[in-house]
């Protein structure tokens, strides 16, 4: 668990206006370090009770199936946790981006288990948050260039955890996983 201080919100100058979405996902009370540890609580949880015919549902074609939103779940998080270390690190080196459309069928998700993909999920969070735990102060604010747009390291740590959330928002609405009591 974080014992310093929260890492402070990013400014709308730190990150491109596509991400301001997923950054509203984490509330402004929150500590994202904290939110992605409680995530990674929750959402093994919440997938464990998906039945096996469910697992493989789309709200409407064309949509991904709840196997294929975890599968993306990981993709995403490999590629934002990358760019932070990247940026982190002071690396100035421009990364490029990547085409989730692409990365989805080409991950084959469907043909595993449900519960393989929870599992990886869990590991790349795991390592998400071990990197997170080893950044000094500093390393949040330098900035640096993921798909051709200006981002600093603190805009992707909030950004990790608010596209999971902006995941888990479709799933209960349209997908009707994890819903809310009423």
């Amino acid at each position: 668990m974080p014992a310093s201080a929260p890492v402070p919100r990013p400014t709308p100058d730190e990150f491109p206006p596509f991400y301001a979405g997923y950054i509203d996902h984490v509330p402004d009370w929150a500590d994202p370090i904290l939110l992605m540890h409680e995530q990674l609580d929750a959402l093994p949880i919440l997938f464990g009770a998906v039945a096996p015919d469910k697992a493989g549902y789309r709200y409407a074609p064309g949509k991904w199936s709840v196997k294929e939103v975890v599968g993306h779940l990981c993709d995403t998080e490999r590629v934002f946790s990358y760019r932070m270390m990247r940026i982190a690190r002071g690396d100035e080196t421009p990364l490029p981006g990547f085409d989730e459309k692409a990365y989805v069928p080409a991950g084959q998700f469907d043909a595993r288990p449900l519960a393989s993909l929870v599992a990886e999920w869990t590991a790349v969070r795991q390592a998400s948050l071990a990197l997170v735990h080893s950044m000094p102060a500093e390393a949040w604010e330098r900035r640096g260039t993921a798909n051709e747009k200006p981002i600093t390291a603190r805009a992707l740590l909030y950004i990790t955890p608010g596209h999971v959330e902006h995941h888990l928002e479709i799933l209960r609405t349209r997908y009707g996983i994890g819903e809310k009591p009423a």
